[in-house]
């Protein structure tokens, strides 16, 4: 049988306790935290559906110092820019404001304990950026072929 991905694992250093940030994400993602998930473990864990792998927040002692190696897209219900709103005041913070005007691009945002994820354009956005990117070609290959 081939290895499986359990859990996706996150840090969480002081002042940050892994229910705190857990909750945070349980509230992004809309998922249940393990009922036996107490304030003071060392470990909190978001549930996800069955064949996904869970959220393990983990207690560390030292604080971030760089950019994380590995971090989640998110693609909203909501649109874009709704779900940046409601996630700023869940304790989101903006990092890195990558919207372009034809409605491509993200948001880099952080959570509460600093770890970076990015928000991208729900499906319908995303449909119809991309929509508006292949129209926008098809305009600059017929304006390029003067036949």
């Amino acid at each position: 049988m081939p290895t499986f991905i359990r859990h996706l694992t996150i840090d969480c250093a002081p002042p940050f306790l892994p229910l705190e940030v857990a909750t945070f994400w349980s509230q992004v993602l809309g998922l249940p935290i393990d009922e036996e998930d107490e304030p003071d473990d060392d470990e909190s864990c978001v549930l996800t559906p069955e064949g996904h792998p869970d959220l393990l927040f983990v207690r560390v002692p030292e604080g971030k110092t760089v950019k994380n190696r590995i971090h989640f897209d998110l693609a909203p219900e909501l649109p874009r820019d709704e779900e940046v709103e409601r996630l700023t005041a869940l304790g989101a913070k903006i990092e890195d404001d990558r919207r372009k005007p034809n409605g491509r691009g993200w948001v880099v945002m952080t959570d509460p304990a600093g770890n970076e994820f990015c928000i991208e354009g729900n499906p319908a956005e995303y449909a119809a950026a991309k929509a508006a990117y292949e129209a926008e070609q098809a305009s600059k290959q017929k304006a390029a072929d003067p036949s």
